[in-house]
């Protein structure tokens, strides 16, 4: 195998190959639903398979096994040394009544506050795996209903004004592997990893809708603060981010504890559905680096690369590569200011953020814009981006990276086309 580096030089590290999955018989000591009286009856049966998962973290640990079937919970709470199998035509599907997830000291974009957990919260549990052909079901359309009633009622609402769970949130654990599980229509983020270390998502399915009542702000992979994780063969439809890149936000927020950079992150070999953007970063990240986007194929949606630069936060976004990428999106690349909920809470000497060491290379795309680049000195500064062996098709072909500090291009070609197919494409959450 040919040696492989990130884009600062760093050697990607053997882990990031090692794709292999293990069966059910080699997660530990097996405790199955059906064993355990856990029911597929319609009702809710919350508090029976937590008491499964804490008396088999009691006996040393093992996997708990949903069996063929529909089974009703709220939040469940893994500890350490339980993993979790889902089998083929079997459903794990989530209560929609917020009053079945308990509030508690949780970490929900870019703060450690309290709120509401996610269906399926994973906390200091090293080597946890979840695994299996079956399916995650968060119940979303009673949540996305009442959130676009209060958006309705009052435009200016956040998120967590709309009191929704998260489908599966992982935190402070090294080691964990994500392989073959379906997760859909999630009433909030889809999936959320916060301060963790080795993560591999394989072979993973994310989806909500984006037409009819559609699930707002469902993005498929949250990672936040968080450290060499591998995205492969996974399929993406949300209607929001594919992989969204997080880490803290606010005018202090690089000096908060809490928060933290995210580091050498591949996604390769994945397709998209309908996403707002195939990779972002922010709106609350402080330091993303050494991320890699390779080997996709995108049918619709928003953004290829979007990068949102808040106003409000200092950002550093660096050592990007972005390569072998077919499909079409609105905008090929998105660079602009992001206010939403704009708040400097008196700071007047926020540093000047930055965007810098971006290649993107060997792309064969379809757009309305190609781009979508704002030039904003006083916010973000822009430099070393490189963009090659690009061949583009868009309706929007300008093209001044003037203001780009060491903007360097090779072997672009692009085309012009008629008329606009995202109408919708600035409509956001």
């Amino acid at each position: 195998m040919r040696t492989e580096y990130f884009p600062d030089g760093t050697v990607i590290d053997n882990w990031f190959y090692d794709t292999s999955v293990p069966s059910l018989s080699d997660m530990g000591r097996q405790y199955s639903f059906s064993s355990y009286g856990i029911k597929n009856d319609g009702t809710l049966q919350t508090s029976e398979i937590q008491a499964l998962i804490d008396q088999c973290a009691l006996q040393g640990g093992g996997v708990i096994v949903a069996e063929g079937g529909t089974y009703h919970t709220g939040a469940l709470f893994f500890p350490g040394s339980v993993n979790l199998y889902i089998c083929k035509d079997a459903v794990l599907k989530g209560s929609d009544d917020i009053s079945d997830y308990p509030l508690c000291t949780t970490r929900i974009e870019g703060q450690t506050c309290t709120y509401f957990p996610a269906l399926i919260n994973v906390d200091s549990a090293d080597g946890f795996i979840l695994a299996g052909e079956g399916t995650i079901d968060g119940s979303g359309e009673r949540f996305w209903r009442e959130f676009w009633l209060r958006r309705q009622w009052n435009p200016e609402c956040t998120n967590k004004d709309g009191q929704r769970p998260r489908l599966l949130y992982i935190s402070r654990s090294n080691d964990v592997l994500i392989a073959g599980i379906t997760f859909q229509n999630a009433a909030f983020w889809t999936t959320h990893i916060y301060r963790c270390r080795h993560v591999k998502y394989i072979g993973c399915r994310m989806l909500s809708p984006h037409e009819g009542v559609k699930g707002p702000s469902t993005d498929a992979i949250d990672i936040d603060a968080c450290t060499d994780v591998l995205v492969k063969n996974c399929y993406m439809a949300v209607n929001d981010d594919a992989v969204a890149l997080k880490g803290g936000k606010g005018p202090w927020a690089d000096t908060d504890p809490d928060n933290g950079p995210n580091e050498r992150i591949m996604i390769e070999d994945c397709e998209y559905g309908f996403v707002h953007g195939c990779l972002t970063f922010g709106s609350e990240s402080v330091h993303s680096r050494n991320i890699i986007l390779r080997r996709i194929t995108v049918s619709t949606g928003y953004n290829l690369l979007w990068m949102k630069f808040r106003p409000d936060t200092p950002q550093c976004y660096e050592y990007v590569l972005m390569e072998d990428i077919r499909g079409k999106t609105a905008n090929f690349l998105n660079i602009n200011p992001w206010k939403q909920f704009f708040d400097l809470q008196g700071r007047t000497d926020l540093p000047v953020s930055q965007g810098r060491h971006i290649v993107i290379r060997n792309c064969r795309f379809e757009c309305d814009a190609f781009f979508n680049v704002k030039q904003d000195d006083a916010h973000y500064q822009l430099s070393d981006l490189v963009m090659e062996d690009l061949s583009v098709r868009a309706s929007d072909i300008s093209f001044d990276p003037s203001f780009i500090s060491h903007f360097r291009s090779d072997r672009i070609l692009l085309e012009q086309k008629e008329g606009t197919e995202f109408p919708d494409a600035v409509t956001t959450l």
